[in-house]
């Protein structure tokens, strides 16, 4: 290989690195990861309190669906927060390490106004460290980034990596890098967890669902 040839191998490679590092080719997020063993304990459903689970979530052919009403009551009688119907992880609360939450996500066309996916706990004032919505058939995080547009009936791949003490938050739709924050709401004293469903919020829709599939937790290796 003349020395043409070696520069321009080099800078093939500089351009396939830096394309990757943009986040345009798909990526196998959970490398240096270890699976953590999910049953059907670890899924809490948190619903209307009024009302029974079957009412507002189904689990049939391995499809997680959730629904709510706007009108529906919270999820306990002294909350003062919207309706939702969620699948609260537990089992694996963490306030140290680097975690990741990944499924597979459906939006059906009509939904608007809910969070879908939520990192819970902060710093105060916060509640969350990262909360995906649906705005007007887009993902957003929180109401200010999009992380995906044309979102009604498909299908979707999320990842979303928290590094608690890097105070970074990663998420990924099909392999692909969407977005990295630094939302700086972790803390010694801020236990985390992961949430999936609909939960209500501002603009909200009468009706709200998604359904969720091959949800896993990672821990990034020791």
């Amino acid at each position: 290989m003349n020395s043409h040839s070696n520069f321009m191998f080099y800078i093939s490679l500089v351009f396939l690195f830096v394309y990757k590092a943009m986040g345009s080719e798909p990526i196998d997020t959970t490398l240096g990861f270890v699976s953590q063993p999910l049953g059907r304990s670890n899924f809490r459903i948190q619903k209307p309190y009024n009302l029974p689970v079957d009412q507002r979530y189904s689990f049939i052919k391995g499809v997680h669906k959730l629904w709510v009403f706007k009108t529906d009551k919270p999820h306990t009688r002294k909350s003062k927060t919207s309706p939702r119907t969620e699948i609260r992880i537990q089992g694996y609360d963490y306030s140290s390490g680097v975690w990741q939450f990944e499924a597979y996500g459906y939006v059906p066309s009509g939904t608007n106004g809910v969070s879908v996916m939520q990192v819970f706990g902060s710093k105060p004032p916060y509640a969350t460290t990262t909360m995906l919505t649906v705005y007007n058939n887009n993902l957003y995080y929180y109401r200010r980034n999009v992380i995906l547009s044309n979102l009604y009936n498909k299908w979707f791949r999320l990842n979303v990596i928290h590094d608690v003490e890097g105070n970074s938050v990663k998420i990924y739709i099909n392999g692909v890098l969407r977005l990295e924050d630094r939302p700086g709401r972790s803390g010694p004293n801020v236990h985390h967890y992961f949430k999936c469903g609909v939960y209500s919020q501002n603009d909200g829709s009468s009706y709200m669902e998604s359904r969720w599939k091959d949800i896993k937790i990672f821990r990034l290796r020791n």
